[in-house]
C-alpha cells in the first residue's frame, strides 16, 4: 500500500473507533471524529498530513497526494 491509501485507511479506522467510543462511553469522543475531518480538509489544501509523514518515516511507498 502507498501512503495515500494508508492515510485513508487510518482516517476511516479512527473515525469508526470514535463512533464506537461515543456510543459506549461519552459524546466527547465525537471531537476525535471532528479532528479527523478537519485534518483531512487541511491536508487537502496544504498537502501536509501528520499521518502521511509518519507512514513515510516507517517506509511506506510514496503516493501522488502527499509528495
Amino acid at each position: 500500500m502507498n501512503v495515500d491509501r494508508l492515510v485513508f485507511v487510518f482516517a476511516g479506522i479512527v473515525t469508526l473507533l470514535s463512533i464506537a467510543l461515543t456510543l459506549l462511553y461519552s459524546q466527547w469522543w465525537l471531537l476525535l471524529t471532528a479532528f479527523v475531518g478537519v485534518n483531512m480538509i487541511q491536508a487537502g489544501f496544504t498537502k501536509v498530513c501528520p499521518a502521511a509523514f509518519i507512514f513515510k518515516t516507517f517506509g511506506a511507498k510514496p503516493g501522488s497526494a502527499f509528495d
